[in-house]
């Protein structure tokens, strides 16, 4: 996806929620957040490809606008030395509907799924397990883009030892994929649940 589609998701997003012309200023720091020099997987490159996703899954949404703006903050707050980087980026994400005007069960609803990318619990509602799905779709990616995200994600990591790191990994990888299944929309799981096995497999080894 590039910069004009990027930006035409953001505006369409909003546009369907009733707000016609959005926070440029919101716009121009969320695209900082994702570009931050920290940042090896969770960048633009990872919104583009959920954003990418949300478009291929659109008619399985209840609420698209709410799920592409929710996937527009999900990652907004990024620091591998914190442990509430997903509660801080959806009361941004809450905050900033509210600021804008976006009906207050509108701005609940966009805060809850992006709590749900904790995956620390099964998410709740079709609009929820959709987006978590699409945020977990680089584990049934390609098996090159697959080693490209590991490789990403240690480098996000790179202060960690490799032997604190490598077992912890195996551990998160190994999580998902005892999950039965591990996509929860029936579109997403048909498409690359096999593949996510295969990948989490050979990762953990």
């Amino acid at each position: 996806m590039d910069a004009g589609a990027r930006r035409a998701s953001w505006l369409d997003a909003w546009r369907e929620l009733g707000v016609a012309a959005p926070d440029e200023a919101l716009l121009a720091e969320l695209l900082a957040h994702y570009s931050g020099p920290h940042r090896a997987y969770h960048t633009l490159q990872h919104l583009d490809e959920c954003l990418a996703g949300l478009a291929r899954e659109r008619s399985n949404a209840e609420r698209p606008a709410e799920i592409a703006l929710a996937l527009w903050f999900h990652d907004a707050i990024y620091d591998v030395h914190r442990h509430d980087n997903e509660a801080r980026s959806a009361d941004w994400a809450q905050h900033a509907l509210r600021a804008a005007g976006v009906a207050e069960d509108a701005a609940r609803r966009v805060h809850a799924p992006v709590m749900a990318t904790r995956h620390d619990a099964q998410p709740e509602g079709t609009d929820a397990q959709l987006l978590v799905d699409i945020d977990l779709s680089i584990l049934g990616a390609p098996a090159a883009r697959f080693a490209e995200y590991e490789r990403q994600i240690r480098v996000e990591y790179a202060h960690v030892p490799p032997e604190v790191f490598e077992p912890r990994r195996r551990e998160i990888l190994g999580r998902f994929l005892a999950r039965d299944p591990l996509y929860l929309t029936a579109s997403v799981r048909a498409r690359l649940e096999t593949q996510a096995r295969l990948n989490l497999q050979k990762a953990i080894g």
